[in-house]
This record gives structure tokens, sequence and C-alpha cells, in this order.
């Protein structure tokens, strides 16, 4: 790809802070590399329904329809609390994946060296950790119909539906598949097939698929102890694909391995449209406005979308090596902060980002330090 046009979301909360400083970064890419990066803005989640009453205006769904990729910040906060739920800032974010057709989200797990001491788990138990989980981001609880809240005499009831047909379980499972073939060849598949129907057709979709990738290893876990061996054992895991909520849940879990879920990217992708980039961390109300947010989650969601989508290699690399080399010289944000380390702020941190990555251009490297 020789250009590539980016609708950014900034949403709420640190959401505008973060796309601020990705957008300087996408600029320095544009200057150091002679990209052509075409960037335009759109309004999501409660920003969208402060401006136009909705989460999800056609405006912007019809920008992402025609961009090449999606670089969001975040949705959602306290003041929209009390909206109904298809005014709450989350439905957009929902309606953007479903009409998208973004039904994988990949979030990539590692432990960057220097920030070993930000894990709530022993030292030991870091080593080797490198993991990506694939979740299922367009079907199960959050999307199955019906879905309501309906009285039924002199009380309320709530129902949500769990549905999964075999062609949306076989999409997903195939791409884990493929994934564990271009890495260490071990896929875990994380399942409730003792209690949920939709779960055993996972896993019989799961034992079906395996016969055809014969090279890759597969292994079914139940959620719950799952959920143990990500805190007992991480580096056990190679490729993890499930369904919606729980990896909602299990990703989650899994970024405190890290040190902090302000270091998390993830990409959400489609068969044949944009992909849409964003860090896991939401939208972090308490903080909001402070410059004190972590951008390094939204800048290697900017590296996983320039591989991913743009196909430039090189930019990613050399993205990820900088990041790598600031934390190794010691600079934190606050929520990685440790005794004796340096505080930055936000947009501290995107300079010395961007500081790094000029350096290390004119040295003529990829790999910067680290």
């Amino acid at each position: 790809m020789g250009s590539m046009r980016v609708a950014v979301l900034p949403g709420d909360g640190i959401g505008p802070e973060i796309t601020r400083e990705a957008v300087n970064l996408l600029e320095e890419i544009v200057r150091l590399f002679q990209r052509n990066i075409e960037i335009q803005y759109g309004q999501i989640g409660g920003a969208a329904i402060d401006e136009e009453g909705i989460p999800l205006p056609n405006a912007t769904l019809q920008l992402c329809r025609t961009s090449d990729a999606v670089l969001l910040g975040a949705v959602g906060g306290p003041k929209w609390d009390e909206q109904p739920g298809h005014l709450r800032p989350e439905a957009g974010l929902l309606a953007l994946r479903k009409e998208l057709g973004l039904y994988a989200n990949l979030r990539p797990i590692t432990v960057f060296a220097g920030l070993e001491g930000a894990s709530p788990l022993r030292g030991e138990l870091l080593q080797d950790v490198d993991m990506v989980i694939v979740r299922e981001l367009t079907g199960g609880l959050y999307f199955g119909t019906p879905k309501e809240r309906r009285q039924s005499g002199q009380e309320w009831e709530a129902v949500d539906t769990l549905h999964y047909t075999e062609a949306e379980i076989e999409r997903i499972l195939r791409l884990g598949f493929e994934m564990a073939r271009q890495r260490r060849r071990h896929l875990t598949s994380v399942d409730k097939a003792n209690v949920l129907e939709t779960s055993r057709l996972w896993r019989e979709t799961a034992e079906r698929l395996a016969l055809e990738y014969p090279d890759v290893t597969l292994n079914h876990l139940l959620v719950d102890n799952a959920a143990m061996q990500l805190i007992k054992c991480p580096s056990r895991f190679d490729v993890i694909v499930t369904e919606n909520m729980f990896g909602d849940i299990l990703s989650d879990e899994a970024a405190m391995i890290t040190g902090s879920i302000g270091m998390l990217p993830s990409a959400s992708l489609s068969e044949t449209g944009p992909g849409l980039y964003e860090p896991i961390h939401g939208s972090a109300p308490d903080i909001a406005g402070q410059n004190k947010a972590n951008p390094l989650a939204m800048f290697l969601s900017v590296a996983m979308m320039l591989r991913q989508t743009a196909g430039w290699a090189r930019e990613a690399d050399a993205i990820q090596s900088v990041i790598e080399s600031v934390l190794a010289e010691g600079w934190r944000t606050d929520d990685l902060g440790e005794p004796g380390t340096a505080r930055l702020t936000t947009s501290e941190m995107g300079a010395k980002v961007r500081e790094a990555l000029a350096q290390c251009v004119k040295r003529g490297g990829i790999r910067c330090g680290g």
C-alpha cells in the first residue's frame, strides 16, 4: 500500500489525549519514511451523543467504511451511565464492529523488559510470556437477540441471548489456527462446554478443524480454568481463541500480566473491509484531561495498523523498537511508575517516543536500542 486513509475517532475520556499523540506519531512517520497518510476525524460514543444525540452518527460510519483503517481512542464514562442501552457510548462501538464486520479482535500480550516490577506476578512467572488472544467480536451475548428488559407481573426481568452459528465459530477458529501456524504452533481454545450448548458446538468445530492443521497442537480449557492458568503459568500460552464475552474478560486479565492495561494494543479485523485499531484500556474518566494517560498502548496500536493494514513492517518495527528503547532507559508514565523512575505526562511520553524514532531513522536502523 503506497498510501493510507485513516479515520480517527477520539471518543471519550482520555481518548482525545492519546489520539492526539497518535496523530503526532503518524505525522512523524510521514516525515521520516516519506509515507502518505490522510487523516480525517469522526465522532463516536459519548462525544457523539453530546453533539448529535446518538453514539454512532451515520457520517462517522460512512467515514469508516471509506477509510483503509480506523484508529479509535476510547468510549464511555459515568456521564452517560443513566442512558438507555441503545444510547450508551458503548452501543456506538458495538454497532461499528457489527457494521464493519469486525469479527476478530487480536490482543498481543508481551512483557516489556524493565516492566517486570510493575506486574503483580512474580518475576519468574513473566519469563517468555508471548501470547495472542483471538476474540470473536460480533456474536455471542453482546449481539444475540432477544436482548431486553421486560416486566413480569410485579417485577422486572432481563434477558440476554448467547447465540452462535457454526459458520461464525469456524471463521474465528480458523483464524486462530492460522495465527498459531505462524507462531509456535499451539492453539488453546477456551469454552464452557461442561455447561453451555454454544460451547459444545464450539469445541466440536475446533476438533473438526484441527484435522486440517495437523502441525498445530490444539488443547481445550474451560474458561474458569483458563483464568487460573493465565495467572499460574502465563508462558504456557501461544494463541488463545475464544468467544466474545470470555475474550473480553480474559484479555483484560492478561493485560495485568504486563504491568499495566495501558500497555496493550488491539486490532479488530474484518474479512474484506477496514480494520479498527485501539488500546484496550478504556476511557479512564478519573484521569481524563489531566495529561496523565499512558499513550504507549495507542502507539502500539498504530504499529499494528501500519503492519496489518498498510503492510509497512519497517515502520511498525521501528515504533515497537523505540518504545522498547524508551522503556529500557527508564522513562515511565504514572501507571508504570516505580521508585526511582522518571514520570512523564502523556505529551512528554509522546515527544520522547518521536524523538527516539527520529534518532533511530537518522542512524539508519530499525532496531533502536533496547
